[in-house]
């Protein structure tokens, strides 16, 4: 993976999307809840990465009960407000494999959905230090447990905390398109295993992790007032992407849901908006400049 520090070199290409769209906008859900670190999945630690819990440290050989019931109440409650307040907008679901298998309602749900599954691992961990044949098979199965549970066959592929391993291996594995990258406010072209691979980036700053970030939003006025000027200066700029990323333990809380509804209705304001899932952007982007 060799690095690119100029990419389009101040002259990206200029893309009209469909239905004359300035700008695309693209909406992930990440189902990770019952996929974390935990000893009942045989980890030797409890979880401690993006959770609400202040200062919270991974406990070696216990549970932590409140870390775990927070992914729970994203299972539980979170996600099934966030669809509501979606509602008929088109979804790119970065799925963990274990979380899908655990949760037969959500999976029952998008079965009978219009909207995209990409893979996010089987389990939601760091990839960087897992062995290159067990990550193969983690993919394999990932990509096995998604297509049976939705029937939906998986094109893109988000790990997060990927190895120098990832990208080569969803490549052998057949899929169209890879998010794990910041680099960009558009998709690119990398050369894997010889052969072109789309790259379309995702992004940690319109995303509501960062409640579990420092620094982050501290409030739900934080996270629209920052979509909102996102929006604002790449739909000025036009022919951009913009990935909004969610996740049901967070934005799935109240007050927090509220602000993206407010986004939400924000930008059905604007003409020329295509929101979009990620293989639809890939299927586009082919079409336009392959």
């Amino acid at each position: 993976m060799q690095r690119d520090l100029i990419g389009y070199g101040g002259k990206p290409p200029k893309i009209v999307w469909p239905g004359n769209g300035q700008l695309a906008v693209n909406f992930v859900i990440n189902l990770e809840e019952g996929s974390e670190s935990n000893i009942l999945e045989g980890d030797e630690q409890s979880e401690s990465y993006l959770t609400d819990l202040p200062g919270v440290i991974p406990l070696k050989g216990e549970r932590h009960l409140s870390s775990e019931s927070m992914f729970e109440y994203g299972s539980r409650a979170g996600i099934w407000r966030l669809l509501d307040l979606l509602h008929t907008l088109p979804i790119t679901f970065f799925a963990t494999g274990l979380a899908l298998e655990k949760n037969s309602k959500i999976a029952e749900f998008l079965k009978n959905s219009p909207h995209e599954m990409a893979g996010h691992g089987w389990r939601w961990i760091s990839y960087r230090s897992v062995p290159k044949e067990v990550e193969r098979e983690h993919i394999k199965k990932t990509i096995q447990t998604i297509q049976h549970l939705t029937n939906k066959k998986v094109k893109g592929w988000y790990t997060g905390r990927a190895s120098v391993n990832t990208r080569e291996l969803i490549v052998e594995h057949g899929l169209e398109y890879d998010s794990d990258s910041y680099a960009d406010d558009l998709p690119y072209w990398v050369d894997v295993l010889g052969k072109p691979h789309l790259i379309i980036p995702y992004n940690l700053d319109c995303n509501d992790a960062r409640f579990a970030m420092t620094p982050g939003f501290n409030q739900g006025e934080d996270f629209f007032h920052y979509l909102k000027a996102t929006f604002d200066q790449l739909y000025l700029e036009g022919n951009r992407v913009m990935t909004v990323g969610l996740h049901p333990r967070f934005s799935g809380r109240p007050g927090r849901a509220n602000a993206l509804a407010r986004f939400i209705a924000y930008i059905k304001t604007f003409d020329r908006v295509w929101v979009c899932t990620r293989e639809e952007i890939a299927k586009h982007f082919k079409k336009v400049l392959t």
